[in-house]
């Protein structure tokens, strides 16, 4: 049999004289041919062209739209050529954490803590670089950075895995300098080595002081910007609150899970489980190291301005 092509027939109508209306029906029909039922090429490729056109346009707002809803890196990449780099190939002045006033309360150890630092001595603490006991300033319940040459950072005697860290810490009234060379300090929050190894969350006068925002106060030193800058004036005392996951290595060195941090920085969210992707560091690209558990550390940094002091440093293990 030939075709029975009517053109009054919709796409999709009952063949010609089935259900004995034939070309005339206005029901859903089919072009009937060769002893077989098929639709129409050209309405089949007139179709396909039609979904294919829709499918183009969806995905180009998709190509559109994906910038603004992706998180911006927080750091730029390092050279990956000519030697170590610089310390500016890894600052990142903007956009700016916005500025948020603090609460008032501070935080009393809980039940459970294990209290590092109470203002009478630091028999928790010892020198980072030979392990002897520390030697910085404790007067009137407050704990002073020592700048004295060779005596550098202090570290916990114990070891830590995973735990939950309350420190307060105070920038002088009279401090002096800018960027960061203005009450820079630091807590290690897993002390891998000597000096600056490992997980710094950084300490530093940001109370109208401008600095790289991967460096400020409340920053995952040159990883994490601070979600916000609550920061005080110099002369009022700061705190830290900290829940520290650390990583997880497999047999070979190889990182099994990265570490994470949550940080409220005088109350204020600044670290929401934020992935560290290594230690920080000063120059270069960040690496993770494998180690167990580590001293949590306090640093002497080298700045010229006047050294800040902390009170009433504890800790609760998570493990």
């Amino acid at each position: 049999m030939g075709e029975c092509l009517n053109p009054n027939v919709g796409i999709g109508d009952i063949p010609c004289g089935v259900g004995g209306r034939g070309g005339k029906s206005r029901e859903r029909a089919w072009v009937y041919t060769e002893g077989k039922m098929r639709l129409p090429q050209l309405l089949i490729l007139s179709d396909v062209r039609l979904q294919w056109s829709r499918f183009l346009a969806l995905a180009a707002l998709v190509v559109v739209a994906a910038p603004l809803f992706a998180q911006p890196p927080t750091a730029p990449q390092p050279p990956t050529k000519g030697g170590r780099g610089k310390p500016e190939d890894t600052e990142v002045w903007t956009p700016e954490p916005k500025i948020v006033t603090p609460g008032a309360a501070n935080t009393a150890a809980p039940s459970d803590a294990i209290v590092l630092f109470d203002g009478k001595n630091l028999d928790e603490w010892v020198s980072n670089r030979d392990k002897t006991p520390a030697k910085w300033i404790v007067a009137d319940g407050v704990l002073t950075v020592s700048k004295v040459r060779g005596v550098g950072n202090i570290e916990t005697k114990r070891s830590f895995r995973n735990y939950q860290l309350h420190l307060e810490y105070k920038i002088p009234e009279n401090v002096t300098g800018a960027s960061q060379e203005r009450g820079n300090s630091g807590v290690f929050l897993a002390s891998t080595g000597p000096g600056d190894d490992g997980y710094e969350l950084q300490i530093l006068d940001s109370y109208n002081n401008k600095t790289y925002v991967n460096g400020q106060a409340g920053s995952i030193y040159k990883q994490g910007i601070p979600l916000a800058n609550p920061s005080r004036k110099p002369g009022e005392w700061q705190s830290y609150d900290v829940v520290w996951t650390a990583p997880v290595f497999n047999p070979d060195g190889s990182v099994k899970t990265p570490a994470y941090v949550t940080v409220f920085f005088n109350g204020v969210l600044v670290q929401n489980h934020f992935e560290l992707i290594g230690q920080t560091l000063y120059i270069g690209k960040p690496f993770y190291k494998k180690y167990d558990t580590a001293p949590i550390k306090l640093q002497a940094h080298g700045d010229p301005s006047p050294p800040i002091s902390f009170r009433n440093i504890w800790v609760r293990e998570l493990n």
